[in-house]
């Protein structure tokens, strides 16, 4: 356990960082899912519209640093390339 007043504040930030670090990657994995989702069904209206929230929410957590930005990339284009097989 931390000892100082310092050290122990750096724990509390570490725990409230960590969870909504956690909380955040979810939500984009939750995003991801739902777009993956739209495209499948093959309606390419909500699809797009999935595409574009999804690219939003992988730009925001890479600005953040909560993922890669070549991360952000590569589910932006594997999401695109999908719905470009729609068509």
């Amino acid at each position: 356990m931390a000892n100082t007043k310092s050290a122990l504040k750096r724990s509390r930030q570490t725990i409230v960082r960590t969870e909504r670090n956690n909380s955040q990657k979810s939500r984009l994995k939750t995003i991801r899912k739902k777009a993956l989702a739209a495209i499948a069904s093959g309606d390419k209206a909500a699809a797009s519209k999935a595409l574009d929230v999804l690219a939003s929410a992988a730009d925001k957590a890479a600005k953040t640093n909560l993922i890669h930005p070549n991360k952000a990339a590569n589910l932006k284009s594997k999401a695109a390339k999908a719905l470009a097989a729609l068509a």
